[in-house]
């Protein structure tokens, strides 16, 4: 992993790159690198998967031939839901049982240094896991690693909405979403929130960073716990995800993170955005402009000028509005450090239509 996390000016980084701080009213986004990729941990593998190894899967009957029919659930559900490819971690077997503890901490650490754009488990951990995962994504996102992690729970959990609502607040993180729905596919068979969950990864992945998945259609036949209206608004305001049956259709109620507060729900669309310029800023800036661009008025005109043009294809393709780049006035821009300010105007999805009519 590239350096480039967060800055402060009170204690600046060392090593060359660059830092960026988030903020309500300066954050961009920039497009470059795939957004579909997916990393799945694989634990039971019969094919050709070898242990500790890592895998890109693009078909399913690729995925099938590397961790096994039996096994490559997960890996089809990525893939039917959106995601351009898969990357398959063949967790080692534990020596001793008692150790599971130890073998999620190495696989998170494992997938620490490897590129993808939305994480998700096979099927349900429990809620220490849950927990250290959200630690992970935590510490990967000030470290500069960005990516989403979809959590889900259990047929039990599934049955009680206050359950999933409390894994929610429990997990949460505007890069965290959690599914509190278990589905009924068309053939007739359940399959719990959890286990679920790689397809809703898949689809995150798979949707442009300008497009939101709130009321996307889902290829399911149904859900295992129809939700009242108002226990629909209460798991919106705890930042679960929630899917409904619609009159004939299946549909995501609201494409949103845990990160809930005070009725404002986080948006997966935003966060995505806030992504695309974590990663793909620092990775324009490595490859043309550090170590290369004199520090001076033209080389900082320069830089500004790639982000601020980038920023306006990104206006052009509605994920912002109105950017703004320019030298950040309240630091000195001199010897190897250029502070910027970014400035621009969310784009979020029209979800709410309010009418007031008068015959």
């Amino acid at each position: 992993m590239a350096n480039g996390g967060q800055w402060e000016a009170t204690s600046l980084p060392v090593r060359p790159g660059l830092y960026i701080n988030f903020r309500d009213a300066a954050i961009a986004s920039i497009t470059g690198g795939s957004r579909g990729t997916v990393a799945v941990p694989i634990f039971t593998y019969g094919g050709t998967a070898e242990s500790g190894k890592f895998y890109t899967i693009e078909t399913v009957s690729d995925g099938i031939e590397l961790v096994g029919n039996a096994n490559s659930t997960p890996i089809t559900r990525i893939l039917q839901g959106g995601a351009k490819e898969v990357l398959v971690y063949a967790v080692p077997a534990l020596v001793v049982p008692e150790e599971g503890n130890v073998q999620y901490a190495n696989l998170r650490d494992a997938l620490s240094v490897q590129d993808f754009n939305v994480f998700v488990y096979p099927t349900v951990v429990d809620a220490t896991e849950q927990t250290a995962t959200k630690s992970w994504v935590e510490s990967c996102r000030e470290e500069g690693k960005h990516f989403m992690y979809v959590a889900g729970g259990d047929a039990a959990s599934d049955a009680d909405i206050e359950s999933g609502n409390a894994r929610s607040i429990l997990l949460k993180d505007p890069y965290i979403v959690n599914l509190v729905t278990g589905v009924i596919l068309a053939d007739g068979r359940e399959v719990q929130s959890a286990d679920y969950a790689p397809f809703i990864a898949g689809l995150i992945a798979g949707t442009p960073i300008n497009k939101s998945i709130t009321y996307a259609e889902l290829p399911i036949a149904d859900v295992t716990l129809r939700l009242k209206n108002s226990q629909v608004n209460k798991a919106l305001i705890s930042g679960s995800l929630v899917i409904i049956k619609d009159g004939n259709k299946v549909r995501i109620e609201q494409g949103i993170t845990t990160d809930s507060n005070a009725g404002e729900r986080g948006k997966i669309r935003k966060t995505r955005a806030k992504q695309a310029i974590a990663t793909d800023i620092p990775a324009t800036a490595r490859d043309s402009y550090i170590g290369k661009v004199d520090n001076n008025p033209l080389g900082q005109a320069s830089l500004i000028g790639a982000i601020k043009g980038y920023l306006e294809l990104m206006e052009t393709d509605n994920v912002l509005m109105d950017p703004q780049v320019a030298l950040d006035s309240r630091y000195k821009s001199e010897g190897d450090k250029v502070f910027l300010a970014v400035n621009y105007k969310e784009v979020d999805s029209m979800e709410r239509i309010f009418l007031t009519i008068t015959v």
